[in-house]
């Protein structure tokens, strides 16, 4: 079988004080004629990265609101996830070779995933989550291992608009054997897709998680001085997962230019990975490497000790929040630091759009010079940042936290069992 994935019960009562009474009926009443519906959220992996993030919350609300959910993840290998992260990053772009052995290697493993996940039961719904796993509808029904009635769905986190032709050539048709199809952006769609019906969801953070409970000032000034930081000067932030499209190198040249004006301005760049990422130890090392040897800048390894209560405390107390990434399905942490009502400065692509609406509830920057003159702004100008902070923050409870992804799920799986009664 493959592994399950445990995530504890949790409460939709419990964000009442949030949204209000009626905003909660209304998602009970959403979820009462799915009642009893068995879902199954099939990923590759349970750290790491902001699908588990997702379904950790998402998981648990599914199952107090009457449905059966489940989250299960990929067994693989190596081999496997040095595939996929290669496929991930030609389907956003990169140009890299994709070699047969490598498709070999991809249909290897999602046909024994397949065969493990024939063993689990039948579901209602069935959620696979990005490319990883995205094969092993194709070999179920290839072994009559697919249970007649479930309806499957492939929700793609990732940015697809101008993918490398031949990673989504061999990848498009398993996908568009499923029924429906989740994308964060309309401009994601791929185009000549045929076969699912699409929908649009951006993803939602949870506000009671411990990456985004409200911290005293008492807490958040030990855990800074812990690592090095000094609470009284100014600090920009970064928080990502070490990957190529995350720029943390570009960081670094904007944080160059900005010490002329503020020789007492630190930079805090945190980062960690995943199970399925082999890259992320490589792209780790380039960023220390490039930082140099200096006492302004700390750099700190999200999977070694970092936990989300100290990610909270930075995202909260930082001067600015950056977001410097080439390419972004959406990035939660962009939706994290607005809810602690932290100005934000991001890419002006993919998600990050989504989300900071320029000089509205932050700043979009393209140019080094973008980069450099937002943020002086913001460092300059205390009462703007608090502005556009509040500003996102109104933004997020309105439209990016889990309730709302709660409520599109339960959208779409009604939709769905409507078409196929």
């Amino acid at each position: 079988m493959t592994q399950c994935v445990l995530t504890g019960r949790r409460s939709l009562s419990n964000y009442t004080p949030l949204l209000g009474e009626e905003y909660i009926e209304q998602l009970r009443a959403s979820a009462r004629p799915l009642a009893g519906a068995r879902v199954l959220h099939l990923n590759a992996t349970a750290a790491g990265g902001g699908v588990a993030e997702l379904l950790k919350a998402l998981v648990p609300l599914l199952g107090d609101l009457g449905l059966h959910a489940e989250w299960r993840i990929l067994r693989g290998a190596d081999e496997f996830y040095k595939v996929t992260k290669a496929m991930h990053n030609g389907l956003q772009g990169m140009p890299l070779p994709f070699t047969q052995e490598m498709k070999a290697a991809w249909l290897k493993y999602n046909s024994i995933n397949a065969d493990l996940l024939s063993s689990n039961g039948s579901h209602d719904f069935v959620v696979v989550h990005d490319p990883q796993p995205a094969g092993v509808l194709h070999f179920l029904r290839q072994g009559n291992g697919h249970q007649k009635g479930s309806i499957w769905i492939w929700r793609c986190h990732i940015d697809l608009t101008t993918p490398q032709p031949h990673f989504w050539e061999f990848l498009k048709p398993y996908v568009e054997l499923y029924d429906a199809a989740i994308f964060t952006r309309k401009q994601y769609f791929p185009r000549n897709f045929r076969g699912p019906r699409c929908f649009t969801v951006a993803p939602g953070i949870d506000p009671l998680g411990s990456q985004n409970r409200l911290l005293s000032d008492e807490e958040v000034h030990r855990i800074l001085l812990r690592y090095g930081v000094d609470p009284a000067c100014p600090f920009i932030f970064m928080l990502s997962r070490f990957d190529p499209w995350k720029d943390f190198c570009g960081v670094i040249d904007v944080f160059d230019v900005l010490k002329r004006e503020f020789p007492d301005l630190q930079l805090v760049l945190m980062g960690g990975g995943a199970d399925d990422d082999p890259e992320t130890q490589s792209c780790y090392q380039k960023v220390v490497t490039y930082a140099g040897d200096r006492s302004d800048t700390l750099i700190l390894w999200g999977q070694n000790g970092v936990s989300s209560p100290e990610i909270n405390a930075f995202q909260q107390e930082a001067s600015v929040v950056v977001q410097k990434s080439i390419r972004e399905g959406f990035g939660l942490v962009v939706s994290e630091a607005l809810w602690k009502g932290c100005p934000v400065v991001g890419s002006d692509v993919g998600g990050i759009a989504l989300q900071v609406l320029h000089n509205r509830t932050g700043f979009l920057a393209k140019s080094l010079n973008e980069w450099v003159a937002s943020i002086t702004g913001l460092l300059r100008d205390r009462q703007t940042a608090y502005r556009l902070g509040s500003a996102g923050r109104r933004r997020v409870q309105k439209r990016f936290l889990v309730t709302r992804y709660l409520h599109d799920y339960l959208r779409i799986f009604q939709t769905l069992a409507d078409r196929v009664q």
